[in-house]
């Protein structure tokens, strides 16, 4: 079986323009990011997939395998379809280029269960929401699954949402998942729909058109970054590390 790490890395960010690029240690986020991935080694190949030349030019200096990809992918799940057009494999695990800390450990939770399940198209990761973590964020999607690991729906309002209140332990979406080649391609060529739209989640496409998704419970310490004062905190653990 044929597995691709994607690291999808766009130039342009409304809260943190250029972040694949910024500095961690002295080294780009994007390198942290790919030397992770690269450790996985069920993966034929590791590519960043990116629609930035400023991108494209520090990977290629770095050493780091990347594609140049089309500028009007609406997410990253489009920029993947682009790559399963050009790059034939069986199976493409989407790795955020914003997670300088992923654990490979946790990218070949995915992995291995493509390759007990070779049925299953697409698979999502799901983790604990953490204490400090608000509920009611809108950049937090939030999961709710099945007790056989299929995913009934993903929102960035809190769900379940108890009636009669209570403790909740609610589980976050990671933007870590493996699709099959047919799967990305479905998605390439299918239009948003009226789900998607409204909650911004791509992976709401698959379920409005009836796919099946399973999505698995990981336990990980990265640290993602959605702003510049994050770089300090990974900084932080890198050098406890």
């Amino acid at each position: 079986m044929k597995i691709i790490g994607v690291i999808p890395a766009r130039y342009e960010s409304s809260r943190f323009p250029g972040k694949p690029l910024a500095l961690i240690c002295g080294k780009p986020m994007i390198w942290w990011v790919y030397n992770q991935a690269i450790k996985v080694e069920a993966f034929s190949e590791v590519m960043v997939a990116t629609d930035s030349d400023k991108i494209f030019d520090a990977c290629k200096e770095l050493g780091i395998n990347v594609r140049m990809t089309s500028d009007t992918h609406q997410t990253g799940t489009d920029r993947l379809g682009e790559i399963a057009k050009n790059e034939e494999a069986d199976f493409y695990v989407n790795i955020q280029g914003d997670e300088p800390l992923i654990e490979p450990a946790v990218i070949q939770t995915i992995v291995d269960y493509k390759i007990k399940h070779p049925e299953v198209e697409v698979i999502n990761t799901m983790t604990a929401l953490e204490e400090d973590q608000d509920v009611n964020a809108l950049s937090i999607v939030k999961v709710a699954a099945a007790k056989n690991d299929d995913l009934l729906y993903l929102s960035r309002s809190p769900i379940p949402r108890s009636k009669k209140g209570g403790q909740i332990d609610y589980k976050r979406h990671l933007g870590l998942y493996g699709l099959s080649r047919e799967a990305l391609l479905f998605y390439a060529g299918a239009d948003r729909g009226f789900i998607e739209s409204i909650e911004d989640v791509e992976m709401l496409r698959f379920l409005e058109n009836g796919y099946r998704i399973k999505i698995l419970e990981v336990t990980s310490e990265s640290l993602g970054v959605d702003n510049p004062e994050d770089i300090a905190k990974v900084e932080a653990v890198m050098n406890k590390r």
